[in-house]
């Protein structure tokens, strides 16, 4: 497993797709919103600069961890998956490798973002800037759950375009780009990408975030894990 890990790794690593949309595009956009706001000096009680930079490395996080998706029903259409079942290697060795892969390859979209939040003027402590990589990077692996289980979800010929859409509507719901108006951010606000924007924040000063949404994203997390396994499962059978 250990040996398979490392080459899910290097595949996403070297793929020039996920350099742009994990790490580039983000990046990109935080320098744009920032612009946009350059206005305001808050956004949902917390500096725009600030905002901005945790709900863009977020934003590459979930896009890094989605992309699993699409790694998965190639592997499934070109036949990978079934020689894979003819080896020693267990199924769920196999699942936890790509979760695993996956969790890993959200870093440099963390680095990316946070690099520029710093060169723009955010100002943490030591503590608070490890505490949010930290957090936002466990933060992760609820989408590189989602992401395993929509890659046996879909038909290989149908996903890309459901993890795109799953993913546009998870960031606008999440207050990626901007906030709805509270009457109705407030029921958006535990949909599990609002959840992971919150938890980012959590190592803020002045910023609490209830035990309640933690538990909710813990929920998700197993929730998204259990229909990734089961989904394998499937899969495995129909084969």
């Amino acid at each position: 497993m250990t040996q398979l890990i490392k080459l899910e790794i290097l595949r996403v690593l070297r793929n020039r797709r996920y350099l742009f949309f994990t790490v580039i595009y983000p990046v990109a956009l935080y320098a744009l919103m920032v612009g946009a706001y350059s206005g305001a000096t808050e956004l949902g009680g917390v500096a725009v600069k600030t905002y901005f930079m945790i709900s863009m490395a977020t934003f590459g996080t979930v896009g890094a961890s989605l992309n699993a998706a699409m790694r998965i029903s190639l592997e499934r259409k070109s036949g990978w998956t079934r020689q894979l079942r003819l080896t020693a290697l267990p199924g769920s060795s196999y699942v936890t490798a790509k979760l695993v892969a996956s969790g890993v390859t959200t870093l440099p979209a963390i680095i990316g973002v946070f690099l520029l939040g710093a060169v723009e003027g955010v100002r943490f402590s030591a503590g608070a800037w490890i505490g949010t990589a930290a957090i936002l990077w466990v933060g992760g692996f609820v989408f590189a759950a989602l992401g395993v289980a929509l890659g046996y979800a879909a038909a290989p010929d149908s996903v890309q375009p459901i993890v795109m859409i799953t993913y546009m509507l998870m960031a606008m719901a999440g207050g990626t780009w901007f906030r709805m108006p509270d009457s109705i951010q407030k029921y958006f606000d535990w949909t599990p990408m609002a959840l992971y924007n919150q938890l980012g924040r959590l190592a803020l000063p002045h910023v609490h975030v209830t035990s309640g949404r933690v538990l909710a994203l813990a929920v998700y997390l197993v929730v998204f894990t259990y229909f990734a396994a089961r989904l394998y499962q499937r899969d495995r059978k129909a084969a």
